[in-house]
C-alpha cells in the first residue's frame, strides 16, 4: 500500500487566532487556496474548529477540506483516516502537558499531574480522544498509530515524578512495575471516558490516596550498600 507521509514539522500556532490561539475560529473558506506550511496550518485550524462545532461523531473530511480551502483528496494523501488527521491537529494546536513543579512530596506531585491531565481532557483534546477510541472499535488496525499517540498521557512526566520520589525514599523497593506506574493516569482516563469531563478534586484525591500511593509508596527500604557483608 502507498505510504501516507505526515505533515512536516511546523511551529505551534499559540499566537494565532482561532482554535490554536485566542480569538474566534479561523475560517479559510474565503480567499485563495493555501500551500505548504500555510495549508497545513489552515487544515489543522479547520479540523479543530469543526471538532468544536460538530463533535468527533459529526466530523467530516469534506467539511474540513472546504473550510481549509483544499480538496478531500489532499487530506487523504497525507492522513489515511480522520483519526490520524485529528491527532496531528490536536497535537499541533493543543499545548503539551507541562512538567509539574517539584513540591518535595510524591502525593502533591501526583495531584498536580492529574489536575493538568484533567484540564487537558476538558477541551478539544478530550473530545478527540474519545472519538479516536470509538473509531478503534470499528477499525482497530487502521487507528492503532493514532490511538497510541493519544493515550500515552503523562508517561514521561510520571517517570520524572517517580525519579524524584525515589531519590527522596518515597518509592517502594523493588521499584514498582509498569502497571503500578500507569495506574493513576489510566484511572483518570477511565473516569473521563465513563463520566465525562470536569473531574472533581475529590476523584483526583481518591485516585492518588487509595490507588497510586499504596502501589508506589515505600513498603521496604532499598538495600544499603555493604549491608550484607556487615551482617555476615
Amino acid at each position: 500500500m502507498p505510504s501516507h507521509p505526515g505533515p512536516p514539522p511546523i511551529e505551534p500556532l499559540a499566537a494565532a487566532g482561532g482554535p490554536c490561539g485566542p480569538g474566534p475560529p479561523a475560517d479559510h473558506r474565503r480567499g485563495p487556496r493555501r500551500r505548504g506550511q500555510l495549508l497545513f496550518e489552515a487544515i489543522f485550524e479547520a479540523t479543530v474548529a469543526e471538532l468544536a462545532e460538530t463533535g468527533y461523531a459529526g466530523l467530516a473530511m469534506e467539511r474540513i477540506a472546504a473550510r481549509a480551502r483544499t480538496s478531500k483528496a489532499s487530506l487523504y494523501r497525507r492522513w489515511p483516516s480522520r483519526a490520524d488527521l485529528v491527532v496531528d491537529a490536536i497535537r499541533h494546536c493543543s499545548p503539551e502537558l507541562s512538567h509539574p513543579p517539584d513540591t518535595g512530596n510524591l502525593r502533591e506531585d501526583l495531584l498536580s499531574l492529574l489536575r493538568g491531565m484533567a484540564d487537558r481532557l476538558d477541551g478539544p483534546f478530550g473530545e478527540a480522544l474519545r472519538g479516536v477510541l470509538a473509531d478503534t472499535l470499528a477499525d482497530p488496525d487502521r487507528t492503532a498509530a493514532a490511538r497510541s499517540r493519544m493515550t500515552g498521557l503523562g508517561g514521561e512526566i510520571m517517570a520524572t515524578i517517580l525519579a524524584r520520589a525515589e531519590a527522596r525514599g518515597e518509592v517502594c523497593w523493588p521499584p514498582p512495575g509498569p502497571c503500578a506506574v500507569r495506574a493513576a493516569p489510566v484511572l483518570l482516563l477511565h473516569h473521563y471516558l465513563t463520566h465525562g469531563p470536569l473531574v472533581s478534586e475529590r476523584v483526583l484525591a481518591e485516585i492518588v490516596d487509595e490507588v497510586a500511593l499504596p502501589l508506589l509508596c515505600a513498603q521496604s527500604l532499598p538495600p544499603t550498600p555493604g549491608a550484607a557483608s556487615t551482617a555476615s
